[in-house]
């Protein structure tokens, strides 16, 4: 027992290491936990025997329902809304584009059955929500038309479908048909979303309505709620997946009480069981068994990154008249990992045998994906003038807050205020505030203690950043030509009654505004909601 704990936390010390350096090697962090598994597997350095596809399922399908949480958790509604439409049907009639697209090809170039076909497609239909946040965040991608949004929730909301159609797949290999696959498809979708929007209502009401949760054990109580959700919906015959992302979203993007204090402990959770998921899918492979796999992935690879990704992409997000640019980088930020590699193992431990390992080729398809799309993901996003230099792919996560601690405000001084002809020291500035500079004409002056205010002077003050508690919420919104809010004055809004408009951005002006002020297209407003 003492020399597996030591194993185990040698392990995620290595991962926590690889983490830390993986920018320096020029690659995910995500490829390094896998090769560090491979180092401890069979063909390894320790050559620890695992090959226990049951136990590895339960462990990863544990691992990737934090993932999916998390994924719904920090999704923030507000920067995501303007693309919903778009990432729901990447999501899911996407997905299933892809897999039998991927399917007729597979079938077409490497001569597997049909159903075996289609089983690759399904299991490698979605994107991976783990290497596709890790890589926007690392790599500090900063993308035009919302497509980080897109992408966030895209590769946050597909695993169900992929687990559908893996499910079905499985069960027609198996069976030998078909047989009530239609009335298990409705129910997943019709007791997953129910169970997942009730407990993320019941959850929220207990947390913000009552007294009955201790302080402190806010994270506990999550938890527990969170598994009960995923057992009930896999026990009723929903689609636990689909559950635990639409409790996620539900939860994250209501005000609840200590949500600064989830955020970071459900983050280092979906870290760890990032950790545990890839090194597991190294620990599973037999390194001696890739070179005769390493063909066949390649060219599932191609066939996924080349046409299947991009004739789903183009065909659904084309009608929306999003430009090709963008459904080039769409296309080719579909990374594969985490997800695609539970489901295979799922396969495998339903006894599915293919003439070569599903696991091991999907391992290997993911290990690509990963290396290639993920490395070069800045590069074709650089190359396809999709970066943003005024965005920040930061602020479409609820775990985003604002990295200084004060922040600057600025006052005009007409003429009779009580500051004219004042000295700075004799000023009663607002409490914790202080004068850095005065703008006078187009004179910077840099304030000391006697330097006199005149009339028409804007005094520039550092104040204390405002940190809002966990029932409030500061939400800004860019105005397009669309928005009901467009081209009418504050006073003609219809606002809720804990609703104020508190600032304008207007360019590089910042409003103070009032009832008469007129909110115009491409204006940024700050809203602020209890």
């Amino acid at each position: 027992m003492t020399v597996t704990l030591l194993l185990v936390a040698i392990v995620i010390l290595l991962c926590v290491l690889a983490e830390k350096f993986s920018g320096k090697f020029g690659m995910p962090a995500l490829i390094l936990f896998m090769f560090i598994g491979m180092l401890f597997g069979s063909d390894g350095i320790l050559k620890i025997p695992f090959d226990n596809y049951r136990l590895a399922e339960d462990i990863c399908s544990i691992a990737l329902l934090f993932i999916m949480f998390y994924g719904g958790f920090n999704l923030k509604w507000q920067a995501a809304k303007s693309v919903a439409v778009k990432s729901i049907l990447l999501s899911t009639i996407g997905v299933a584009v892809t897999a039998v697209v991927t399917a007729l090809f597979v079938r077409l170039f490497l001569g597997y059955t049909w159903m075996e076909s289609f089983l690759v497609g399904a299991v490698l239909g979605s994107t991976d929500a783990a290497s596709v946040f890790a890589i926007l965040r690392m790599k500090k991608l900063n993308l035009r038309d919302g497509s980080a949004s897109l992408l966030e929730m895209e590769s946050g909301s597909n695993d169900p479908m992929a687990y559908m159609l893996t499910f079905i797949a499985i069960e027609m290999i198996c069976a030998g048909k078909a047989e009530h696959i239609l009335q298990q498809i409705i129910l997943q979708l019709a007791f997953g979303t129910f169970i997942g929007a009730a407990f993320a209502f019941l959850t929220i009401r207990l947390l913000r309505e009552t007294s009955l949760i201790s302080e402190g054990l806010d994270t506990i109580f999550m938890v527990a709620m969170l598994l009960i959700c995923y057992a009930l919906s896999q026990l009723s015959g929903g689609n636990a997946y689909l559950s635990v992302y639409i409790m996620g979203i539900l939860i994250g993007n209501s005000p609840i009480k200590n949500k600064a204090t989830l955020i970071p402990f459900f983050d280092g959770v979906t870290t760890l069981a990032q950790i545990l998921i890839f090194f597991l899918l190294g620990l599973l492979t037999f390194p001696h068994q890739m070179p005769a796999i390493i063909p066949s992935a390649l060219i599932i690879t191609a066939i996924l990154t080349l046409i299947a990704r991009p004739a789903a992409v183009f065909l659904l997000l084309k009608p929306f008249r999003c430009s090709a640019r963008q459904c080039l980088l769409v296309s080719w930020a579909g990374l594969r990992g985490a997800s695609s590699s539970v489901f295979a193992i799922m396969a495998v431990a339903s006894g599915i045998v293919m003439p070569h390992n599903l696991f091991h080729i999907v391992f290997m398809v993911s290990l690509f994906s990963v290396a290639v799309q993920g490395t070069l993901l800045p590069n074709v996003a650089s190359k396809l003038n999709m970066l943003d230099d005024n965005a920040d792919v930061r602020k479409t996560f609820n775990d985003y807050q604002e990295d200084s601690a004060i922040t600057l405000m600025r006052m005009f001084i007409p003429k009779g205020h009580n500051y004219e002809n004042r000295l700075v020291r004799e000023v009663n500035f607002p409490t914790g505030s202080l004068a850095l500079m005065i703008k006078r004409n187009h004179e910077t002056i840099i304030t000391k203690g006697d330097t006199r205010i005149l009339a028409n002077d804007t005094i520039i003050l550092s104040v204390p950043a405002y940190e809002p508690s966990d029932s409030e919420q500061l939400i800004e919104t860019r105005i397009g030509s669309d928005n009901n809010w467009c081209n009418h004055c504050i006073s003609e809004l219809s606002l809720a009654p804990d609703e104020l408009i508190a600032m304008i951005i207007r360019g590089e002006e910042t409003l103070i505004p009032d009832g008469k002020t007129v909110i115009l297209e491409n204006d940024v407003v700050v809203t602020y909601r209890e």
